[in-house]
């Protein structure tokens, strides 16, 4: 698991879940129902501050934030 995937696993866990929710990078957390569009905008939030990059909200879509993995490549593609 990279950096950012751990990091960003750590933020979600604390931040969004529930007591006893776990993830892995691969977990659909979207389809799923663990993270709602808010959640999804907290994790945007967290990204843009922890990385000083701006995300375009055109990008703020399924096939970048479905999973952890995503975002990950979401990031190395576009990021800082």
């Amino acid at each position: 698991m990279s950096d950012l995937a751990e990091r960003l696993v750590k933020f979600i866990t604390a931040e969004l879940l529930g007591p006893g929710e776990d993830i892995d990078p691969r977990t659909d957390l979207l389809l799923s129902g663990m993270v709602d569009s808010l959640g999804v905008i907290q994790i945007v939030v967290h990204l843009e501050t922890e990385l000083d990059m701006v995300i375009d909200p055109a990008d703020v879509i399924l096939e970048n934030f479905q999973t952890v993995e995503a975002m990950v490549d979401f990031v190395e593609r576009t990021g800082p």
